[in-house]
């Protein structure tokens, strides 16, 4: 039955015991391994199901036999020092294995005792055939990797032999190495002095064009000084001097027309030249081969003669051409800058002239902007008088047409009721009388009046009806009087204070300009005084603190806050 047993724990084959087993298992190994262990076990439960009650054991008997086996193997193997030979040799015969029986302390034993004894004898055999095998292992990899080292050595003597020829080839390359950089050392220093010399020559390039620039805006401001001390000259000078500068023109234009003329006879001459070689040409193609050398002689002296004419013209030309440049360089270096002032005095007089005539000009620009000023002002108010006059005679003109049609429906009333009076006790001749004797009253009434000798032509009615509307003529008469009587003196006092007032204000206006020549004056005979040292730089403002809120103090009130809201 124990035999049965290992034998199903135990796996069949030997290529598990020949195994390293210090050795990772791959990938697949470990899940064959897994489902082996499983299949283990599963046939180990099966086998624990099948046994005797008194055949079962614990967990805790399990992990006891362990330790007394633990302990036992640990006794067997203090005990067994002798040889193996011997061992062998005493196990094989039967008569000493007898003996070997016959002082044994033999007592009885346990099934169980003997099947631990019996597995402990089994592990102890599987764990000496394994340390057998992989002592064997061992030497083998011993072995190979004795060779390996024989191998290695013979490589290093290669290798060693190897690196001395190449040690001996460096040592050649070094050789010419050193020759090649001491010939580019050389190259690099005539490199970097022709760089030093190019940046130098740039370096001097810029100052002179920086040179260049700067004489250029001194000339600017040289020739702006002189148009401006040429507008400040008379004109007659003006004049002059345009008329003798416009000669000058002239006789450089004479002469650029003489250098031209020069040219245009050299260039004929040449053209002349080349006519008559085409002709001796022409004629030397008939002549004989006898006299051939003749004319190839003549015609090379000719060339030779022409070539010499060739350059003399170019150098001609190049002469001209300078010539003319330098007689315009000498035109104008000649050409001295001629100025009407010879004295600085002469101009500071002129310049204050002008200040004065600018002084005058400014005091009546003034002048004319105040009393176009009070023009304007003066426009706006009878503007406004004679747009109320125009409102006024508009409702005035209103109200006469309202008076005109009330009047003609009176006068078709008075019509009809006349009519109808006529027709009644009272007859046409004595209206009549009546009228006569109204006439005579009315005419009596107005020569006593004072209404003119005007009105005496005048009907009766328009007469009487006269009266009241004269009354009323008499009265805005009066009325208007003493409006304008009171507005001429108010008008007179106004004007009177602002007479004044003017005079007043063009006293200043002198005083305050004649204030202003003088600081002018003052300003201008003073001496300029350059600043010396750098200018003081202004104190810059302090840091502005940070002012901290006291967050406590915040606390505090809301809680006083919350205390008066809920408890009060």
């Amino acid at each position: 039955i124990i035999s049965e047993k290992l034998s199903a724990i135990i796996p069949e084959d030997d290529n598990q015991v020949n195994k390293n087993p210090f050795k990772l298992p791959a990938d697949n190994d470990i899940f064959l391994l897994r489902d082996k262990e499983r299949e283990r076990m599963k046939l180990v439960r099966e086998q624990q199901k099948k046994l005797k009650i008194h055949e079962k054991t614990t967990y805790a008997g399990r992990m006891n036999t362990k330790r007394v086996e633990t302990r036992r193997a640990m006794k067997e193997g203090e005990e067994m020092t002798m040889d193996t030979s011997t061992y062998k040799i005493i196990s094989n015969s039967p008569i000493n294995r007898q003996v070997l029986l016959k002082y044994r302390n033999i007592e009885r034993e346990s099934i169980n005792e003997f099947i631990s004894k019996k597995r402990e004898m089994f592990l102890l055999q599987y764990s000496l055939a394994v340390k057998r095998d992989e002592i064997r292992k061992l030497d083998e990899v011993a072995a190979a990797e004795e060779s390996k080292l024989e191998k290695a050595e013979q490589f290093l003597e290669d290798d060693a032999a190897m690196f001395d020829e190449f040690l001996k080839e460096n040592d050649k390359n070094s050789v010419e190495a050193i020759k090649i950089l001491s010939s580019a050392e050389q190259e690099a220093k005539v490199k970097l002095e022709k760089v030093a010399e190019k940046k130098r020559l740039s370096a001097k390039i810029v100052s002179i064009k920086s040179d260049i620039s700067k004489y250029e805006d001194i000339l600017k401001e040289y020739m702006t000084y002189k148009e401006f001390l040429l507008k400040l000259s008379p004109k007659e000078w003006q004049q002059k001097y345009e008329e003798k500068h416009r000669k000058n023109k002239q006789a450089r234009a004479e002469l650029k027309n003489k250098e031209n003329e020069s040219e245009q006879a050299c260039s004929c001459h040449s053209a002349c030249v080349r006519e008559k070689k085409k002709r001796m040409d022409s004629r030397s193609s008939n002549v004989t081969q006898q006299g051939g050398r003749e004319v190839t002689s003549v015609r090379d002296s000719r060339m030779s003669s022409r070539h010499s004419l060739k350059p003399s013209s170019s150098s001609r030309k190049l002469s001209s051409r300078s010539q003319i440049d330098e007689d315009n360089s000498s035109d104008d270096d000649d050409e001295e800058p001629e100025l009407y002032f010879t004295e600085p005095q002469q101009l500071l007089d002129i310049l204050t002239e002008l200040e004065e005539q600018n002084l005058s000009l400014i005091q009546n620009s003034r002048e004319t902007e105040e009393a176009l000023e009070e023009f304007k002002h003066t426009m706006v108010n009878t503007q406004k008088k004679m747009d109320q006059e125009t409102e006024i005679l508009k409702q005035q003109i209103d109200i006469l047409k309202q008076t005109i049609e009330r009047e003609k429906e009176r006068a078709a009333e008075l019509e009809l009721k006349a009519r109808l009076f006529s027709f009644g006790q009272y007859k046409s001749e004595d209206q009549h009388t009546y009228c006569m004797l109204y006439n005579d009253v009315v005419t009596r009434v107005s020569l006593c009046s004072f209404f003119g000798n005007s009105k005496l032509n005048r009907a009766n009615i328009q007469s009487v009806s006269a009266f009241p509307s004269s009354s009323y003529d008499i009265q805005y008469m009066y009325s208007r009087t003493a409006i304008s009587q009171q507005y001429l003196s108010v008008l007179s006092i106004n004007t009177t204070n602002f007479i004044l007032l003017r005079e007043e204000k063009i006293k200043m206006q002198k005083q305050h300009q004649e204030e202003r020549l003088r600081k002018a004056l003052e300003r201008a005979q003073v001496d300029i005084k350059k600043p010396a040292g750098k200018r003081l730089m202004f104190r810059s403002q302090p840091p502005a603190r940070k002012v901290k809120e006291n967050k406590d103090q915040d606390i505090t009130d809301k809680e006083k806050e919350e205390q008066l809201y809920f408890f009060t």
